[in-house]
C-alpha cells in the first residue's frame, strides 16, 4: 500500500468530496480563520445570513448554537447541497461583516467545515443536546439558558427542554463533533 505524502496529503484535502442526498440531516461545525472570536459580536450577521440563505436554497435550520469562533447547527439540506449552503452562509456573513467593520480583507473562515450525517433519532436528538450544552462546555455559562445565542431558548418554548436542563446534571457525550 502506497503512504501518501505531505505533497499529496494536501492534494487530497483539495479534492475532498461529500456525499450529501436531499432530504437527510447533518449535525454541521464551522470554525472562523485562526479561531478568531468574532461571531458572538456579530451574531445578528450570522443569523440574518442563514435566513438569506434559506430564502435562496431549500433548508430548514433545526437547531443552533453561536460561540466565540465557532457555530454548530443541525440542518436539513432539502436538495442536497449542503456545500452549497454552507457556501452561501459563510459568504452571505462574511460580506456583511466586511461592510460593518470597514476590514476589506482577509479570511473570516477556516477553510471548509465539518459535517456528520444524522444516522437516526437517537443520534438527531444527542447532536441537538450537544448544540446546546456547549456554551456550558466551553465555559460561557453555568447553564446552557444563559447563552442568549442558541435555539434552546425555542426549543424550551416548545416544551422539549426544563428550565434546569443542563444544569443539574451535565450531559455526557461521546464522539467527534468536529471541534
Amino acid at each position: 500500500m502506497r503512504r501518501l505524502t505531505c505533497h499529496s496529503r494536501e492534494q487530497a484535502m483539495s479534492n475532498l468530496r461529500r456525499y450529501h442526498t436531499a432530504g437527510n440531516w447533518y449535525f454541521i461545525t464551522n470554525v472562523t480563520y485562526l479561531r478568531r472570536p468574532v461571531l458572538v459580536e456579530h451574531a445578528d450577521l450570522l443569523l440574518s445570513a442563514f435566513e438569506r440563505c434559506r430564502e435562496r436554497v431549500a433548508h430548514d435550520l433545526h437547531a443552533w448554537v453561536i460561540l466565540p469562533d465557532h457555530f454548530h447547527a443541525v440542518i436539513n439540506s432539502k436538495d442536497g447541497d449542503m456545500s452549497g449552503i454552507m457556501q452561501r452562509i459563510k459568504m452571505g456573513f462574511a460580506a456583511h461583516l466586511r461592510l460593518r467593520t470597514g476590514n476589506r480583507r482577509g479570511r473570516v473562515w477556516q477553510n471548509r467545515f465539518w459535517d456528520h450525517v444524522i444516522r437516526d433519532e437517537e443520534d438527531l436528538n444527542r447532536h441537538i443536546d450537544y448544540i446546546h450544552y456547549n456554551p456550558v462546555k466551553h465555559e460561557l455559562a453555568s447553564s446552557p439558558f444563559e447563552w442568549k445565542h442558541s435555539s434552546i431558548h425555542q426549543f424550551h418554548l416548545e416544551g422539549i427542554y426544563d428550565q434546569d436542563w443542563g444544569r443539574r446534571d451535565a450531559p455526557q457525550f461521546d464522539g467527534n463533533f468536529g471541534e
